[in-house]
């Protein structure tokens, strides 16, 4: 603060020499009053990316961590194309896709697994070892006898290297839509040989026997990004003291402060033979540095995000001094590490050096001891020895601290891992939209999963005994479901306002919109139950997976001879928008036996669809508006309006356009599988004397007169004229 006053104010005064003789004055003053923070320790990496850089240092991993890794093989991108048929109005599309294969090390010690792996901070694999996106994944641990991994070596050759210095990981054609088309940055959950705790021998090999299996308290994992051990060894001495010392021509290392009752007490101290300098036998006071109030650490309740926790109590004044400890650990074991950290600094500012001429043989540096007529216990630093005996360097230890804190590491976001579900697949054929050319097919998939964390499958129609690939379905699900209550029948003629469908979704995350009776018009809300194409006004939820529909238009798009039927509990959902999949009839074939399949990530074998509704969007519709006219013969007149496929516009006075290549209707005389006459008529109208029907009654008895237009591929479903009886 006084930095900044102080360089305004001398800038004003004595322009730039009198604002850099303020600032100078500023940060004088500033030092004295808020003193200067300081961090000590590995700096924690607030975000690791992914690198490819030669000699870059491969970190060693103990216990669970997450890490960026180095990518050290890689391919070039893969090119691909799906083109997708056109249908509802949209034409047909060609997208382009891209895939990469590249390993990438992520220790340079063995480990156990690779568990979780982040993408560009999305799940890209969970912790089942579900892949989230098209790909392949393989972990080798970083063991001699790992092998060559079959896709290095199909593109190095001979030349193979076999990493076997490093445990890594390979991804093979891994799609990158997702990610921009680019490898993205990845970072890997490890867990090393030992899970969940860190040991100390397996950090510092070279250590003494009697020290192995020694555990760094609290940790659940470590990094060690390379340099000197020294660094590594130091960082975990800031938490946890350490006594290290040579035991023959081994390293031994052990925790500083393990005390056992009874404490060995020194023998008398000798006189000082080198001035009785009474500063160097005794230090004591504030004077030796600052205590750490803060730990900054790996939090795994965050997804291995820094978090750091202070120590309870007072603060000096200045700025407070920070330990880095690159270690992963909850945020409970964090705070009580930051409490013993500032604790034993607050007693460790008395000192002493005690020599004698004697030395009990179990005493070394990282014992604990008593002093003749002096109270506490006392740590063994250091020691030397002289002719006349050994100076031991030691230190108050700080009284047994019971900590009984807990923490909050905050608030996070972390990426969901949700299973990746089984694809949900129906196929069928549609009426036309009046968009679609006439005579062409309108086939199409629609394909779905549970949750969203579906993400698409591959189509695939059924040829003899074998798939073939017909195109994919995209990411976005379709809403699909089933009724939980029967559907009554309707007579379809106008909006049913109290009438409702209660079904259930597939996915508690699907949404029904609600429209108005301008929408209905405008071909909104359009639902195919069963066979049924029916529209809806509002939509309510009345449970996690469960809708009402209220205010239903039935039988639209032809099919109102489906709406006079009722559908039973079970009858199939889809909801008719822009997340149904158009097959192209040309490589889909089209029978009443094509079998459609689908392939997704969830999915341990094909999911299959019969293809339904075949010839829909080729048959006639049924011919409307049946008239009788009865002359003074007693002659009937019959006649009819005719209906075009996927003309759904009604305009005074003008006929629809014909669309099948000729006009023509069948007239029938009884049931309408098998008939007992018929006539063929190509206009919109017949005539039936009374002689006729006389002589049909005879012949027959009573029964039903019906029509159907006679289409270029199909007859249209019957329209009754009338009943002779």
């Amino acid at each position: 603060m006084a930095t900044l006053v102080l360089t305004a104010l001398g800038t004003a005064i004595g322009g730039p020499i009198g604002g850099a003789i303020g600032a100078f004055i500023g940060r004088q003053a500033d030092q004295v009053v808020f003193g200067s923070g300081h961090r000590t320790g590995p700096r924690l990496k607030e975000l690791a990316v992914t690198t490819s850089s030669y000699g870059h240092p491969v970190p060693r991993q103990f216990g669970r961590m997450r890490t960026a890794g180095t990518i050290i093989w890689a391919t070039d991108l893969v090119e691909s194309k799906s083109t997708e048929g056109g249908g509802k109005a949209k034409p047909s599309t060609t997208t382009y896709s891209y895939s990469a294969s590249f390993a990438v090390a992520v220790s340079s010690t063995p480990i156990t697994e690779v568990r979780r792996v982040w993408a560009d901070g999305k799940l890209l694999r969970g912790m089942a070892g579900d892949l989230k996106v098209e790909g392949t994944m393989r972990t080798y641990c970083g063991f001699g006898d790992d092998p060559v991994d079959p896709l290095i070596a199909a593109d190095k050759g001979s030349d193979a290297p076999g990493f076997r210095d490093f445990a890594y990981v390979v991804f093979e054609d891994l799609q990158l839509a997702d990610f921009g088309n680019r490898i993205p940055a990845i970072t890997f959950e490890v867990i090393g040989e030992d899970d969940a705790c860190v040991r100390l021998d397996r950090i510092l090999p070279e250590i003494a026997p009697e020290a192995i299996g020694l555990l760094v308290p609290h940790a659940r994992g470590l990094a060690d990004e390379g340099g000197p051990i020294a660094n590594t060894i130091a960082a975990i001495d800031q938490v946890y003291p350490l006594a290290i010392s040579l035991s023959g021509d081994r390293l031994s290392l052990s925790a500083r402060a393990e005390i056992s009752e009874p404490l060995p007490e020194l023998p008398e101290q000798l006189a000082s033979g080198r001035g009785n300098n009474v500063e160097r036998e005794q230090q004591r006071g504030a004077g030796l540095g600052r205590e750490p109030v803060a730990l900054r650490y790996y939090d795994e309740a965050r997804d291995y995000q820094p978090g750091i926790q202070r120590a309870i109590g007072g603060r000096t004044e200045g700025r407070e001094n920070t330990i880095d400890l690159p270690a992963t650990m909850s945020a409970t074991d964090a705070k009580i590490l930051a409490n013993a950290n500032a604790h034993r600094s607050r007693w460790g500012h008395e000192r002493r050096t005690w020599r004698c001429s004697e030395l009990n043989p179990m005493v070394r540096p990282g014992s604990v001891v008593r002093l003749p007529d002096i109270p506490g216990i006392w740590l063994v630093q250091n020691w030397e020895w002289y002719e006349e005996g050994v100076e031991l360097g030691v230190v108050r230890l700080a009284p047994e601290l019971n900590d009984t804190s807990q923490a909050d590491a905050g608030s996070s976001k972390p990426a969901q891992d949700v299973a990746i579900p089984a694809t949900l697949l129906d196929a069928f054929e549609l009426p036309p939209d009046g968009n679609t050319p006439s005579g062409a097919l309108s086939l199409f998939a629609s394909a779905s999963g549970s949750t969203s964390a579906w993400r698409g499958a591959t189509l695939y129609v059924e040829q003899g005994d074998g798939l073939v690939e017909i195109g994919k379905t995209g990411s976005r699900r379709a809403v699909m479901g089933a009724l939980i209550e029967p559907l009554s029948p309707s007579q379809f003629h106008v909006i049913e306002r109290g009438a409702s469908i209660d079904l259930e979704v597939f996915g508690e995350d699907d949404q029904l919109p609600s429209t108005d009776v301008q929408g209905l018009a405008s071909g909104a809300n359009r639902l195919m139950v069963g066979d049924e194409v029916v529209q809806y006004l509002g939509a309510e939820r009345t449970g996690p997976k469960r809708w009402k529909l209220i205010g239903l238009l039935r039988g639209r798009a032809g099919t109102e001879h489906i709406a006079q039927a009722s559908h039973p509990v079970g009858t199939s959902i889809v909801l008719l928008d822009d997340a149904l999949v158009a097959l192209d009839p040309a490589r889909t074939g089209w029978s009443a036996e094509t079998r459609i399949a689908a392939i997704g990530r969830g999915d341990d074998a094909p999911v299959y669809a019969m293809l339904r509704n075949t010839g829909r969007s080729r048959r006639p519709l049924a011919p409307v508006h049946p008239t009788l006219a009865l002359d003074s013969s007693a002659s009937w007149a019959l006649s009819w309006s005719r209906r075009a496929r996927g003309q759904w516009r009604w305009d005074d006075f003008v006929d629809v356009p014909l669309v099948e290549e000729r006009e023509l209707y069948l007239v029938g005389y009884g049931p309408e599988g098998a008939p007992h006459a018929t006539w063929l008529t190509e206009t919109c109208s017949i005539e039936f004397p009374l002689s006729l029907r006389a002589d049909l009654l005879d012949a027959h008895g009573p029964g039903e007169l019906w029509v159907k237009q006679i289409g270029t591929y199909s007859h249209s479903p019957p329209l009754l004229l009338g009943q002779l009886s």
